[in-house]
């Protein structure tokens, strides 16, 4: 799969989970997948499995948000009724997705993590530890707000890595922790962004070097190790998995940003006439109707 081949849209759609919130779950899918997904590994659930259950729950939830497997079961489906619709989002979305990676994420759907109830320190803290935003030296930064948080980052990465990985022949569970694993320093090291680094200098390396100390200390000794492993690999794009994390995230920076400045591009006929804003349905005449009357749009 070339990368010009990349499925951008569904890399927009993916994005668009560090937005997707619901009544009685603390902060958005992403930040809740991204602490899921540790808290199996934490706990000792295979590598591997882990990642593509974690991308499988993503992909599916790019059209069903917060109707997830554990949420559809509660709501009256079967297990098997939860995974077939779970499914089917995920062949609306799949056309551009590598065959066999497709495969691993259906394979995966009807296994879904469970909601993180315990993770270390410097894991929780970054889903408060906000991105910089836009920031080059020796100019003020733009604020973008809602800003994005350091989870909600890293598990969109991860999953971007995992997804664009056939294109550069790598695993894509390996790709999938580079990112899940990327930003640990920020935990302790607030972001200032480009302008922030420059100004650090030669301190940069020893700065972030610190940090990651810190939230590696906090981790079990094997999960600290392959951590550790992860962070030299990507250091460059020697091999295939760094090079899909890389791609990942250079796309995830850009696209974060777009999705700010396209409020601005919607419109009145985008939202009623590609839409169906005011939708088919019994009663769809009488508020064609209402819609006139008052003379809406």
């Amino acid at each position: 799969m070339p990368l010009t081949g990349a499925p951008l849209p569904l890399l927009r759609e993916l994005g668009d989970l560090k937005r997707v919130r619901s009544a009685g779950r603390d902060g958005s899918i992403a930040t809740r997948l991204f602490e899921a997904a540790w808290a199996a590994w934490l706990a000792d659930a295979d590598f591997g499995e882990t990642a593509w259950r974690a991308m499988a729950a993503a992909v599916a939830a790019a059209r069903m948000g917060d109707l997830d497997h554990r949420k559809l079961v509660e709501l009256g489906l079967s297990p098997g009724e939860a995974t077939a619709t779970l499914a089917r989002a995920v062949d609306e979305v799949a056309d551009a997705l590598d065959t066999g990676l497709v495969a691993g994420l259906k394979a995966a759907l009807g296994n879904p993590l469970d909601e993180a109830e315990s993770i270390p320190a410097p894991i929780a803290a970054l889903r408060d530890q906000p991105r910089a935003g836009v920031t080059a030296p020796g100019r003020p930064r733009i604020m973008l707000q809602p800003e994005e948080n350091h989870a909600e980052h890293s598990f969109v990465v991860a999953v971007y890595a995992g997804l664009l990985a056939p294109a550069y022949d790598a695993d894509p569970a390996t790709a999938f922790w580079h990112g899940m694993i990327h930003h640990l320093h920020s935990a302790a090291m607030p972001d200032a962004g480009y302008s922030g680094e420059v100004l650090l200098g030669e301190r940069l390396g020893h700065v972030i070097e610190r940090a990651r100390m810190l939230a590696l200390a906090a981790l079990p000794d094997v999960q600290a190790a392959e951590c550790r492993h992860h962070l030299c690999a990507i250091e460059g794009t020697r091999t295939p998995a760094a090079q899909a994390f890389h791609a990942a995230d250079v796309i995830d920076r850009v696209l974060e940003i777009e999705q700010h400045l396209k409020r601005g591009a919607v419109t009145m006929d985008t939202v009623l006439g590609q839409y169906g804003l005011v939708h088919d349905g019994p009663v769809k005449a009488f508020h064609d109707a209402v819609l006139a009357e008052v003379g809406l749009p």
